[in-house]
């Protein structure tokens, strides 16, 4: 009886060899972090040790890491966006959609253009009541709190909305907003108004295909109508921004493609938009008033700030970006927040308070500022009280932001509950601090 010979597919052994690459590359190199904008990676590899072995944590920890630290995770994540994107004008980015010819929007400021995130007047109203009690409390400390307004994308851009978005136009928080706001005689700034005015007649975009804010441009000329109103409420001369030539491309700059980053594709599509860059000019002039300015702002000011007006014009005011991350950092050692500051020292070093938010912003606007600094000024013992209660939720919050482990638990937990990032980390908070279980 002859002895059977065991034979082998080559294709089986070919499809081995071809899975096995990228956990062989990955036991041969040290630095897999992907370079993908926008997600949360894991790049902190678990050390094992006794207490994280037995309780089943270092093969949890590990198993995430290696799920984004893989090999060639970047390649596969870009080419699975392109396919989607290529094939089926999808966007593998969430909360964010396309639409006509190229353009790509938040959802939320497509609903924020219909009214479909209408808040109702009278909560509006109590809301801006706040604020005009601030407003009135520190105008006699001498100190200005202002409003700003300034449209997002879909006052921006509504023409290029898929067909499937649009229907009626429902009353609007901005509508109500910049109405009380006049009623109540509160000092603000309407750039929604001003982007209607020069939208028809100006001469370059003030919106790109594929970015979620106002275009440098239009920066330029907001931050301009900004310090003006500024020179006029405090009736100072502040330093003046300005250019003499402007440089025109066809490939965005600056945040004019800041949503395009964010799509990983494996190729960037054509832009072609000719977009005007001004060759900023910031004056420097010893003799100009220095009038400190805090701002709390959503990522609108942002832009802003990269420009160095707050520097320049506003004595180097602080951004806090919606009402938590402190910019620029006044510590070498840690990250700050804003809770971790004194908010009465803090507004009251200041001659002016600003707070600026685009209209899909307004539910939030100030994003817990306004609520702040009104009871401290007509309650401060409440607050202090408040402040103190909750200072261990505000440490771990802080915790699960720094920490890409927690912060992508929490990510995924909004996702599950179909919350906003900030309540599930909040919630996160909560359990870490033994409140809820």
């Amino acid at each position: 009886m002859s002895k059977k010979v065991k034979t082998y597919s080559i294709h089986l052994l070919l499809a081995l060899i071809a899975i096995s690459i990228p956990m062989m590359v990955s036991f041969t190199k040290d630095d897999h972090k992907p370079n993908l904008i926008g997600m949360v990676i894991n790049d902190q590899k678990p050390e094992m040790n006794k207490t994280n072995w037995f309780s089943g944590l270092y093969a949890s920890e590990m198993d995430d890491y290696n799920n984004d630290c893989w090999a060639y995770k970047e390649l596969m994540v870009k080419l699975n966006n392109q396919f989607y994107y290529d094939a089926f004008n999808i966007m593998r980015l969430d909360n964010f959609v396309t639409g006509k010819e190229n353009y790509v929007f938040g959802e939320s400021t497509i609903h924020s253009y219909y009214g479909a995130d209408y808040m109702g007047k009278e909560k509006i109203s109590e809301f801006l009541r706040k604020c005009k009690v601030i407003q009135d409390t520190l105008e006699r400390k001498g100190i200005s709190l202002v409003l700003a307004f300034a449209p997002g994308k879909g006052i921006g851009a509504p023409e290029f909305f898929e067909d499937k978005y649009k229907r009626p136009r429902g009353k609007t928080n901005i509508d109500d907003f910049l109405e009380v706001s006049q009623q109540m005689k509160l000092n603000h700034i309407d750039l929604v108004s001003y982007f209607h005015q020069i939208k028809d007649t100006c001469r370059y975009p003030l919106y790109t295909r594929f970015a979620h804010h106002w275009t440098y441009y239009f920066e330029c000329l907001a931050v301009k109508k900004i310090i003006n109103y500024m020179e006029q409420l405090r009736q100072v001369d502040l330093p003046e921004i300005g250019w003499n030539t402007l440089q025109i491309s066809d490939t965005a700059r600056h945040r004019d493609h800041d949503v395009l980053k964010s799509m990983n594709l494996y190729t960037k599509p054509p832009q072609n938009m000719p977009l005007a860059y001004p060759d900023l000019l910031l004056e420097s002039d010893s003799t100009n008033a220095k009038v400190k300015m805090l701002t709390i702002a959503d990522s609108y000011w942002y832009g802003i700030v990269y420009m160095d007006v707050p520097k320049y014009c506003f004595d180097n005011g602080q951004f806090w970006y919606y009402n938590n991350r402190v910019v620029p950092n006044p510590s070498q050692t840690e990250k700050v927040e804003a809770w971790q500051l004194d908010l009465k020292e803090s507004i009251e070093q200041c001659k002016i308070v600003l707070i600026l938010g685009s209209d899909p912003a307004l539910p939030a606007l100030g994003w817990g500022f306004v609520d702040n600094a009104y009871e401290l000024y007509t309650n401060p013992k409440a607050y202090y009280e408040r402040i103190e209660r909750t200072k261990l939720i505000k440490q771990y919050e802080k915790q699960i932001r720094e920490l890409p482990n927690l912060l992508k638990k929490s990510t995924q937990n909004s996702m599950d509950r179909m919350i906003t990032l900030d309540s599930a980390i909040k919630y996160d908070a909560m359990k870490m601090a033994g409140l809820i279980k």
